[in-house]
């Protein structure tokens, strides 16, 4: 027997089903994707940072006549 469910979506955290209108289900999951969010961006200033000393460093190298 199959079941027709209803129009909804799925909270981003935990997967329940919401109401199409929402992303996120709870206070707790709120609270845990803005803890995500802020993980992801510090993690992406730390990229970008590396990438950067590693150009220098290939910079500094070049300019020293080492050659990479």
């Amino acid at each position: 027997m199959v079941e027709k469910v209803g129009q909804h979506a799925h909270c981003h955290i935990c997967g329940k089903a919401i109401p199409i209108s929402e992303t996120l289900c709870s206070e707790e999951c709120k609270g845990k994707y803005q803890a995500m969010l802020k993980k992801r961006k510090i993690l992406t200033y730390i990229m970008y940072a590396s990438i950067l000393f590693v150009l220098a460093l290939l910079l500094a190298s070049s300019y020293s006549g080492g050659g990479v």
